[in-house]
């Protein structure tokens, strides 16, 4: 849809569910929090990242969607910010379009918090004068830091230069800066939840596998160390998810090597042991495969059984000598 299009009416239907409570109380969710929406402007991946003293802050404060953009709503949270804010933008408004779209139509602006960035870079946010002090926001080339109810007037201002300082993908980034808003003294509060959410920056057609990284802390007393040991699990299991892929096509060095990083990452991983071991045996490297089958089946026995399972669905080979070889080191 071009820029000068009008919002298509459904949407304009939709949009007033924002304005619904025009009159009343605002919604009283305090989700005070500080948080990060930003593109990545070499991969085009959009992300949001947030941390809160509130119980499960990511299934409300964060949003994105693979080519449209990404919204933190927070403060008296609005949560059809979200949705909305991605249907604007779906639609073709930019990332200041669709948020001063919502903002109008809003009778409780004065409490809200809310950041987009769409898949163009364009960034927009708004703090309002109600937000608990500390309150107050900064944006940069392809993202915009907020932050409400801080310890210090200084957290946003150091979420921003630690995400314009950092380097790593866009998820080492977006978390250095919630790490960074933490160490300056964070939520006036504490902390209890966080969560990063990254989508790509074009639509494959298949939504369903357009989340980069969904993580979510739902409850925890130190929920961004906990973040950080998160996506160092997600990253091991994507280089195991990788290392299927090349050996269902036949690439069974690359396959190894890629269950090599995930072990690297995660040494003291059963799981990832144990697939590497299987996949060295497929490569026909049985020597190798041993030791590693030892030390499974060594902390956890019924490993043996499931290897036993493996050649009948074709992920061992169906050669006894092998298998017995396998079960062999487990005395099994």
């Amino acid at each position: 849809m071009k820029r000068n299009q009008p919002t298509p009416f459904f949407l304009v239907l939709t949009l007033c569910t924002v304005g619904s409570t025009a009159g009343g109380e605002p919604p009283r969710r305090p989700v005070h929090t500080y948080s990060i929406v930003a593109r990545d402007a070499a991969t085009g991946e959009l992300g949001v990242a947030v941390q809160s003293h509130w119980f499960s802050v990511g299934s409300v404060v964060s949003w994105a969607e693979a080519g449209v953009g990404a919204v933190a709503t927070q403060s008296f949270v609005e949560v059809s910010y979200g949705p909305l804010g991605l249907d604007l933008m779906r639609a073709g408004k930019t990332a200041g379009e669709a948020l001063e779209g919502l903002l109008a139509i809003d009778p409780h602006a004065d409490v809200r918090q809310v950041a987009m960035v769409d898949s163009k870079g364009n960034v927009a946010v708004h703090t309002g004068a109600k937000c608990i002090t500390a309150a107050g926001h900064e944006r940069g080339e392809g993202y915009s830091v907020q932050a409400n109810m801080m310890a210090k007037d200084t957290v946003w201002d150091a979420m921003a230069n630690a995400y314009e300082g950092a380097s790593g993908d866009l998820a080492e980034r977006l978390l250095t800066a919630l790490e960074a808003a933490q160490n300056e003294g964070g939520d006036i509060r504490g902390q209890q939840s966080a969560a990063i959410l990254i989508v790509p920056g074009v639509t494959s057609g298949s939504p369903w596998r357009e989340r980069s990284v969904d993580l979510r802390v739902e409850d925890h007393a130190q929920p961004l160390v906990e973040l950080r040991r998160l996506l160092g699990v997600q990253r091991a299991y994507d280089h195991m998810n990788r290392g299927d892929e090349l050996f269902a096509d036949g690439d069974a060095e690359g396959a190894l090597g890629a269950y090599a990083a995930a072990a690297e990452l995660l040494p003291e991983n059963l799981e990832v042991r144990y697939w590497q071991a299987v996949t060295l045996v497929g490569a026909g490297r049985v020597d190798e495969a041993l030791p590693i089958f030892r030390e499974v089946f060594a902390r956890g026995p019924h490993w043996l059984e499931l290897t036993r399972r493996l050649p009948a669905v074709e992920l061992l080979p169906a050669d006894p000598a092998i298998l017995r070889r396998i079960l062999d080191t487990g005395g099994g």
